[in-house]
Formats: C-alpha cells, sequence, structure tokens
C-alpha cells in the first residue's frame, strides 16, 4: 500500500512521535510494508478455523475467596520511610503537572 511521507508524519504525531527528515523516507517505506502485510493477512480465508483464545492447555487454578483479616495500619507503616494523615508519603513524579513529564 503506497503511503506519503505526510501520512506519515500524521501518523507519527498521532503516537507523539518525532522522525529527522532523513529518517522519513525509511519509516514510511517500512509502514507501507507493514499495511501490505496485513492486507495480505486480510486475504486470508478463516472462514471454518475455530476461535483461539489461548495458545496453551493453561487453566487457571483458582482458590476459594475466603475473607481474612487484614494487617493493622501501624504494622504496615512501620517500614514506610515517610507518612502523613494516614497515607504513605512518596516523592512528586510529576514536574509541576506538565503533559509528557
Amino acid at each position: 500500500m503506497a503511503i506519503t511521507n505526510e501520512e506519515t508524519q500524521h501518523v507519527a504525531s498521532l503516537a507523539k512521535l518525532s522522525f529527522a527528515k532523513e529518517e522519513l523516507p525509511v519509516i514510511t517505506n517500512q509502514l507501507g510494508k507493514i499495511l501490505d502485510m496485513v492486507a495480505l493477512l486480510e486475504t486470508v480465508d478463516t472462514t471454518d478455523i475455530p476461535l483461539t483464545f489461548s495458545v496453551t492447555e493453561s487453566v487457571n487454578v483458582l482458590r476459594d475467596d475466603i475473607p481474612e483479616v487484614g494487617t493493622s495500619r501501624k504494622e504496615l507503616f512501620k517500614n514506610a520511610p515517610d507518612e502523613k494523615d494516614g497515607y504513605i508519603r512518596v516523592p512528586a513524579i510529576m514536574d509541576n503537572g506538565e503533559a509528557g513529564a
């Protein structure tokens, strides 16, 4: 499937990606090959093929859901480095709420 550099740039912007100008033709070519492969896969007749949910015969082993007494807050906070108002304080992970931080 033919795809243009502009379409590649549009898809990249939607995914919040950016490419150098010299990379764009290579990325466009690779994206075109991926779309060609998807188009080829769409031509395969899967009418009589049963749905596959898992490729292994694994079975989940579940335990009985029996309520238990939880650990006391005092015991939980024993190893917490810092605490305030009943919560564990952790270092901030965002810079002033800026997007992409």
